[in-house]
């Protein structure tokens, strides 16, 4: 059976329409409304099978508010999860950045390492889910290669030697040996039931201590994770997450926009030169079982005198070809440029949300096809439509034409789509987006 005639759970059924009315993406039940975007999808899972094999890939997913770059960005997530990939992700804002003056940076990591996940933990928080299943899988190893009894001092020897294997693989990185010493002294603290030690271990890895000579007094080592350097411990985490069992490691920061968005030109700078080093190391080989996603505007990109492009080196590495153009991108290149969905896409979609709402409210009045492709043809017939319209307002105003057609069972869909308010609402979010303040300070 396939997604599209599998039955949708009802709980499943409201988390995406409530989510996509209030004009976010779902965190489930994604695969139920994709529609479109299969070009792009197939382009970023061949980035997963080079990452899956030690390689390393960095993205840039480029649309409007409201083109589908987040939804973009979770369906990936959704698969490589399925796919045994750990995902962190997270969202820049001030105060959440590459680089910083304040710890903005090491706010980034902390949200990323927050918010890691697993097929199994899908909602976050699952390093010590991970380190503890590392643990008990290379005991299990042990067990069934030696044949002894747990409790055996035989046995906490051979873990040892395969702790050891691993501890050494990851000293070898950029403060790899602080990272291995702290990994040996988690499991360690495993064996004992030193759940103190282990919680301790667990906090330095999040960066969240904030003076040395805490983290020497209780840990023993001399290093925090700091602003300039927190990226090297993705690549570290990425390397152990392969050796312990996963496929890799995807990382997925959205709203690049907040970059742009910063007043002070030589901040501005240096967060772009982060993300130069960052780009550099997946593309030149020094970040192993790592994917880097990034969710940009148009303008974010592109602005000469604040965006990325106002980087010269950044902009010589990602400015487009001459041979691309809409309608025939390039979807290997570091940039993707989301093109709109075409009516016939937004058609199928409304299909399925007009399915979902109607499951959820049996007794409601249904929409018949005509209806569906005469809402469509509204939406797109808007001044302006061609360049402005996005899935996001198109998704808004369906969802609220359903639970309208619900409560007022009543009136016709030619008559609530020919109200007063329901066209204002449409011409006034035309003539936002069109404003040329919009990108700069909405979000």
């Amino acid at each position: 059976m396939t997604e599209k005639t599998k039955k949708v759970p009802k709980r499943i059924e409201q988390a995406i329409l409530n989510s996509l009315k209030g004009g976010v993406v779902p965190r489930i039940g994604l695969p139920y409304i994709a529609v479109g975007r299969k070009n792009e999808i197939e382009a970023l899972l061949h980035d997963v099978d080079i990452i899956r094999e030690g390689g390393a890939s960095f993205r840039f997913i480029v649309g409007r508010y409201g083109s589908g770059k987040s939804f973009l960005i979770q369906t990936i997530r959704n698969y490589v999860m399925d796919q045994g990939f750990l995902v962190a992700d997270a969202d820049l804002s001030p105060e959440r950045r590459l680089q910083g003056t304040r710890g903005q940076g090491l706010a980034t990591y902390r949200e990323l390492i927050g918010n890691l996940s697993t097929k199994t933990k899908p909602e976050g928080g699952a390093l010590t889910l991970v380190l503890d299943r590392w643990i008990s899988g290379l005991q299990t190893e042990a067990l069934q290669e030696t044949g002894l009894e747990p409790g055996d001092p035989k046995l906490t020897k051979a873990v040892d030697g395969k702790i050891y294997q691993v501890t050494s693989a990851v000293s070898e990185l950029v403060h790899g040996f602080e990272f291995a010493r702290l990994l040996s002294l988690y499991y360690h603290s495993y064996v004992e039931g030193d759940d103190e030690t282990k919680a301790k271990v667990v906090r330095w890895f999040r960066g969240e201590y904030a003076l040395k000579r805490e983290a020497k007094e209780e840990l023993g080592v001399s290093i925090l994770i700091t602003d300039d350097d927190w990226y090297e411990y993705l690549k570290l985490f990425a390397v152990f997450f392969r050796l312990a069992g996963y496929a890799g490691l995807m990382i997925m920061i959205d709203e690049l926009v907040n970059l742009y968005k910063i007043p002070n030109s030589i901040t501005r700078q240096y967060n772009y030169e982060k993300l130069l080093t960052m780009y550099n190391d997946t593309l030149q080989g020094k970040a192993r079982y790592l994917g880097i996603l990034m969710g940009a505007t148009p303008q974010a990109l592109e602005d000469k005198r604040r965006g990325i492009y106002s980087y010269e080196a950044l902009r010589s590495r990602l400015a487009e070809g001459r041979f691309s153009r809409p309608g025939t991108r390039d979807l290997l290149a570091p940039v993707i440029r989301l093109e709109p969905l075409t009516p016939e896409e937004m058609l199928v979609l409304c299909e399925k949300l007009a399915a979902m709402h109607g499951d959820l409210y049996p007794c409601g009045r249904k929409m018949e096809t005509e209806e569906l492709a005469g809402f469509i043809r509204m939406e797109y017939e808007r001044i302006g439509a061609d360049q402005n319209i996005t899935p996001r307002e198109v998704i808004r105003d369906f969802i609220e034409l359903l639970d309208l057609l619900y409560q007022n069972p009543d009136r016709s869909v030619r008559e609530l789509m020919g109200s007063d308010a329901f066209t204002c609402t449409k011409s006034q979010a035309v003539s936002d987006e069109t404003d040329p303040n919009y990108a700069e300070f909405t979000i």
